[in-house]
């Protein structure tokens, strides 16, 4: 990004912890959103998200229908299967390697942009957290924001 005169640009790390939840897949737009400073005084810029977990994911889909959520959860839980018989990885119990592949599949990372002051999802998108062991704890998140401020108002 070229930086002009007068437009600072602004770098943000922050960590998100979020809560605790139990298996599935989360909508965690707003409690992402609401740890990040900054965000609100960029006129363009870019949020990237770490979710620091092997066993838990995260990315954007479907924020409207509930069904959504339930239909990823029964789709990963029968194509990848806790205690699969070919999993080698099992001290931490048969939840865990599975939770690792869903990880490797579905991400630990997401890129945004922002346009004025706001995250540019689209109309039916929102940021899940795929929570894949039945014991997961709570979940942080390594969130880098970068950007250019708006023009001040005098």
């Amino acid at each position: 990004m070229r930086q002009k005169a007068g437009q600072p640009l602004y770098w943000n790390q922050t960590i998100i912890r979020l809560a605790a939840r139990p298996r599935g897949f989360h909508l965690v737009t707003p409690e992402i959103v609401t740890q990040i400073p900054g965000v609100a005084s960029l006129r363009v810029g870019l949020l990237h998200l770490l979710l620091q977990h092997t066993s838990a994911s995260l990315f954007l889909n479907e924020n409207a229908d509930p069904d959504v959520r339930a239909d990823f959860a029964h789709w990963s839980d029968q194509a990848i299967p806790d205690g699969a018989r070919y999993f080698v990885h099992t001290l931490e119990g048969a939840d865990d390697m599975p939770a690792h592949v869903k990880s490797g599949l579905l991400g630990v990372t997401l890129t945004l942009p922002i346009a004025d002051g706001h995250l540019q999802l689209g109309t039916w998108q929102g940021i899940y957290l795929g929570e894949h062991r039945s014991d997961g704890g709570s979940r942080s998140i390594v969130a880098t924001l970068w950007g250019e401020r708006k023009q001040e108002q005098k």
